[in-house]
């Protein structure tokens, strides 16, 4: 009972984050108050929490990632608010002629900006170039929300992602060589399940809009410009930064591309200042800011607070550290329905054991976590694109769940043979 008791402390913190985010008193205020609980049940006092905690967020690193997180949803929501990212979407699907490919199309275009149930803002355009042919609203959705995410763990933008990569000390380029398979499984998923002929005929491709034998590039380069100055430029910088300056933080790089590409928005849509004040005052941004912090607090109260070595005697083998690895994240992000909770929450705690253990190649246990639990959010009833994405297409959220049991479930078991492949030879 003395190696368990431990663990039934940590499940405790957690059942009080989940039921606070649950219950909508917002995941940075849940995570707050569970590293607080946590805190007590460890024999930390509420005034050395609150220094543990203060002295976790008030770090370079975390300010910076701060300030990335920002310029991320103001690029985002100018994105939208301008109009250039449906003008960009247009452009390229002038470019597809093949009825498949254009009926996904913009959901996965609409999974490039990392904006909180965007599923809902590619429902209807998937709905209008699907008008000619007979869909049902479940398969409607199985599309939607499916192709939706497809880049979640391998496209740099995503809070997430960039969240793992700060919180396991990897460079973010170096973290998406490993990720990058979770693209080409969960399209191929999607093929096999939802859109191969077999399970989605299409039986008149006539009807769709047709499309202009030359299209220039031109508009869509220009309209492209922005999110390309985002991507390569944060990347490229990231790796000159590590190349030539080592000692300068690397996010410099990608705060340096991000309010390029800002910039550059701003200038091609001649914003006016109003529009400006409303992107940088949004309630959003200040709420992931605030759960920015409340992550790195939870992560230094685990870190400093005794927890982690009160924990070695009940995870005393990298097995158990694996199996761990595999299925917390799993529940914490099926029940979230959250890709930054399962990572702000489970990551910070892997990652202390594997230091305990003398575990110095951790890569394996971080794409084990980010798979498992982007596999458990996927999987949630209470994914907030899922839930949109049926009630826009008014469909049975039940139905929908169990179509999406077997490819998750074919992803999980890919995620544990993957991780123990990366283990064994990096």
């Amino acid at each position: 009972m003395t190696t368990i008791w431990p663990l039934l402390k940590i499940a405790l913190a957690f059942i009080a984050i989940l039921t606070g985010i649950r219950f909508k008193l917002g995941i940075g205020t849940s995570i707050l108050l569970g590293s607080l609980l946590l805190a007590l049940l460890f024999g930390v006092q509420p005034l050395e929490w609150a220094t543990i905690a203060a002295i976790g967020i008030y770090h370079e690193k975390v300010l910076l990632l701060g300030g990335i997180v920002l310029l991320i949803l103001y690029f985002s929501d100018i994105l939208e608010r301008s109009g250039q990212g449906r003008r960009m979407m247009n452009h390229i699907s002038g470019l597809l002629h093949w009825p498949r490919p254009r009926l996904v199309f913009f959901p996965a275009l609409i999974g490039l900006l990392p904006m909180p149930g965007g599923a809902i803002f590619s429902a209807p355009m998937l709905k209008e170039i699907a008008a000619p042919f007979s869909i049902s609203p479940q398969r409607f959705v199985q599309l939607n929300y499916w192709f939706r995410h497809v880049w979640e763990l391998c496209w740099p933008l995503y809070p997430g992602i960039i969240l793992a990569a700060f919180i396991a000390d990897i460079a973010l380029f170096r973290l998406l060589m490993f990720t990058w398979p979770s693209l080409v499984l969960t399209i191929l998923l999607g093929w096999l399940f939802f859109l191969r002929p077999g399970v989605l005929p299409l039986t008149d491709h006539a009807p769709v809009a047709e499309v202009s034998e030359k299209r220039s590039l031109a508009p869509l380069l220009r309209e492209s410009l922005p999110l390309l100055i985002a991507v390569f430029g944060s990347l490229g910088l990231e790796g000159l930064i590590a190349l030539l300056s080592p000692e300068i933080p690397m996010e410099w790089g990608f705060i340096i591309a991000l309010s390029a590409a800002v910039t550059c928005l701003v200038l091609q849509n001649r914003l006016p200042g109003r529009m400006l004040v409303t992107v940088i005052k949004s309630p959003h941004a200040l709420r992931m800011l605030f759960l920015v912090a409340a992550i790195f607090a939870f992560k230094a109260v685990l870190e400093q607070g005794g927890i982690v070595d009160a924990l070695a005697g009940s995870v005393s083998t990298p097995t158990a550290l694996f199996w761990i690895s595999v299925f917390l994240p799993f529940i914490v992000g099926m029940i979230s329905g959250l890709t930054v909770a399962f990572v702000g929450g489970v990551l910070p705690l892997i990652m202390g054991l594997a230091a305990n253990l003398h575990i110095e190649q951790t890569t394996g246990y971080v794409v084990l976590v980010l798979f498992s639990g982007f596999i458990g959010v996927l999987a949630s009833p209470l994914h907030i694109c899922l839930i949109l994405t049926c009630e826009y297409f008014h469909a049975r959220l039940d139905e929908v769940l169990k179509s999406l049991a077997l490819p998750c479930g074919i992803m999980l078991l890919f995620a544990v043979a993957y991780a123990r492949l990366i283990m064994e030879f990096w």
